[in-house]
């Protein structure tokens, strides 16, 4: 399968590994797009995994809507059911980095019964963000505002910039190329943002995910991720009922499917071995 519709919008999907094999759903983050699952891929489809990893909502050239309104996580997430129900599987294990992390812990808290598991890295559980912005959160968190401006990012972060090439530090100079690339394109940067600027519609209801997580969940995060504090990132297990593990990668900034791919294709590998459609992970504290 190489893309799947959704309310006309057509989401370009890199479907690999065996048919057969028990699938699982990469989610990218922003402002990426499935590329940068590709190692962690890799070694899935070796060990017999099927990875679905689509460029989401705002990133594939075919589901570019313009309104923010059609960036809320209730989109996001019915874009990921839409995904599975165009491959005709019943669930999926789902892995979601950076904004692909978010729609994880969406999908998971809207879904478990089509969800066999859940990994996040990079972005703790949405109530224990909300829970630590009084505990240095909120600094770590200073460019959400800005980016609700229409206009102020497209013009502060212009792609291929030096302070694009800033605020990606920590990639390989040929992927913040790429990214810079792929943001160019037409209506490209401004629908990524709009993931950002649909949030104060979530104000007016319960955020898709905020709840307690019952499924077997993996979170990840590295110690030097300026975007997250560890206060956020210790309290995610009080969001999570399920069997859990936590995992702190030493020494790594917020890239972790491209800068430290074996890491997590590891973490990924053990954590998908033990849950299964039918069965359960043990903790792992």
């Amino acid at each position: 399968m190489e893309r799947f519709e959704r309310e006309g919008l057509i989401f370009d999907v890199v479907d690999a590994g065996p048919s057969d094999g028990e699938p699982v759903v990469l989610l990218h983050g922003f402002p990426q797009d499935s590329s940068s699952w590709t190692a962690v891929s890799q070694a899935l489809t070796q060990a017999g995994y099927r990875t679905l990893a689509p460029d989401q909502r705002g990133y594939s050239p075919g589901a570019r809507p313009p309104g923010r309104q059609d960036y809320t996580d209730r989109h996001l997430v019915d874009d990921v059911w839409a995904l599975l129900d165009a491959a005709g599987l019943d669930q999926a294990h789902v892995v979601g980095h950076d904004w692909g992390g978010a729609v994880a812990w969406a999908t998971a808290a809207d879904g478990p019964d089509r969800v066999t598991s859940v990994s996040v890295f990079s972005v703790p559980h949405p109530s224990a963000v909300l829970a630590a912005m009084r505990r240095g959160q909120a600094w770590r968190s200073w460019y959400f505002p800005v980016f609700l401006v229409p206009g102020l990012a497209e013009w502060l972060l212009e792609p291929g910039s030096s302070r694009w090439d800033w605020f990606m530090q920590g990639l390989p100079p040929e992927r913040v190329r790429h990214y810079a690339d792929r943001m160019s394109q037409p209506g490209a940067f401004t629908a990524a943002l709009n993931w950002y600027r649909a949030i104060p519609a979530y104000a007016r209801r319960p955020v898709a995910g905020a709840g307690m997580i019952a499924l077997p969940t993996l979170f990840a995060w590295g110690s030097k991720d300026p975007t997250t504090t560890p206060a956020a990132a210790e309290s995610t297990r009080d969001y999570v009922s399920g069997p859990y593990t936590y995992r702190v990668l030493e020494d790594a900034t917020h890239w972790l499917p491209e800068t430290r791919s074996s890491e997590v294709a590891d973490l990924l590998l053990a954590h998908l071995s033990a849950a299964h459609p039918a069965g359960s992970t043990e903790a792992d504290v």
